[in-house]
């Protein structure tokens, strides 16, 4: 026994805790803030990038409803209305919904308080803002504006089937 503290007494263990320090979780929890604070700001998408994704559906749905009043051999009409905007069949010089296609149900715009404008040969009534597609595969181009503030976005028609989100 007399030998075993003789190395005691001569090199004292030292014995070294095996968790981490204030210091060094704070340090990585710094980081983790950082990191966190930079992955949601690029996962929140901005004003424009929202109106651009409306005016891409805006686009896709408009040239199904081109190629539904060629199927249907009966004018279709895309129209907006205050939030929102919806798609019309002629029926007997009546415009209807058109309720027995999903995919051409009425819908909100992301921001209610989104402007929309159409430029196009055709005059367009100042009440109703309409465009129509016709039997006939080739139409009058035009260009659909949707703002909303300073960010603006516009999908182009070219007469032809060709729908373009700017």
């Amino acid at each position: 026994m007399t030998y075993q503290t003789r190395t005691l007494a001569r090199s004292p263990i030292r014995f070294r805790n095996s968790g981490f320090t204030l210091l060094e979780l704070l340090v990585v929890l710094v980081i983790m803030g950082i990191m966190l604070g930079a992955v949601s700001l690029n996962a929140v998408q901005s004003v424009h990038q929202k109106l651009q994704t409306d005016a891409q559906r805006i686009s896709l749905l408009l040239q199904l409803a081109r190629e539904e009043a060629i199927v249907r051999n009966r004018q279709t009409a895309f129209e907006v209305f205050d939030q929102g905007y919806q798609f019309l069949v002629l029926n007997e010089n009546k415009w209807e919904k058109i309720t027995d296609l999903d995919t051409l149900r009425g819908r909100q715009f992301t921001f209610p308080e989104t402007q929309v404008s159409i430029l196009s040969q055709d005059a367009v009534s100042a009440d109703k803002l309409r465009i129509v597609f016709g039997r006939e595969p080739v139409s009058r181009p035009f260009k659909l504006i949707l703002r909303v503030g300073d960010d603006q976005v516009a999908v182009n028609a070219d007469g032809v089937g060709h729908f373009v989100v700017e």
